[in-house]
């Protein structure tokens, strides 16, 4: 059994957590509910996401229980938590006793105040690269969806996050069963208009 944790702070970016909430609880789903997948916050009230979704925590941060994978989302609520002492110390904790340790988006700057980013390779939204490369002791990879450095696993922004939850079952639980999640949601990425975008003509 697989327990994911998935923490939820005011104007924490939906999507970031909610993709790989849709991944992680799917992956169960299609092995007999055999997995686990929660929402961590500071307290049990409504949190209020970054574009107005509220959602309610199943635990507190210190009745959390093990995990084994560890997700952080970004949105602009990165920018009041990294401040928030009792979170980057609760991160640290539980990113000591994960087994895996993701981000999605600007999650990246919590994990790197919390330690666990610190001297490793990372991903993050494409508008925030240069921001986190600058705090130092990080290295940003500005060209791939996510980022696999040991047991941490980041990935650029919200969306991508879906991406690297389907890596990351596919590790755990192997590369069929990835497939046959990403066939039950639906996921074959195809965006409206790509093809009319314009081109960039050679130099």
């Amino acid at each position: 059994m697989t327990t994911y944790g998935l923490l939820i702070f005011e104007g924490a970016e939906e999507l970031d957590f909610a993709g790989p909430w849709e991944v992680f609880t799917a992956s169960s789903m299609l092995r007999d509910h055999a997995d686990t997948v929660v929402l961590v916050a500071e307290a049990l009230g409504p949190v209020r996401c970054n574009k107005g979704m509220r959602v309610l925590p199943d635990h507190t941060l210190d009745r959390c229980p093990p995990l084994d994978v560890l997700l952080v989302p970004g949105g602009n609520g990165t920018r009041l938590q990294v401040s928030n002492s009792a979170l980057i110390e609760w991160i640290t904790k539980a990113s000591a006793e994960a087994t895996w340790v993701t981000s999605v988006c600007t999650g990246a700057l919590l994990l790197h105040e919390a330690g666990p980013a610190r001297g490793r390779r990372v991903a993050t939204h494409h508008a925030f690269e240069d921001t986190l490369q600058s705090r130092g002791d990080i290295t940003v990879v500005r060209d791939a969806r996510y980022v696999v450095d040991g047991n941490l696993i980041t990935s650029q922004g919200v969306s991508a996050g879906i991406d690297m939850a389907l890596w990351l079952i596919g590790r755990i639980h192997g590369r069929e069963h990835a497939r046959a999640v990403r066939r039950y949601i639906q996921y074959d990425p195809a965006p409206p208009y790509l093809a009319d975008e314009p081109t960039m003509s050679p130099a």
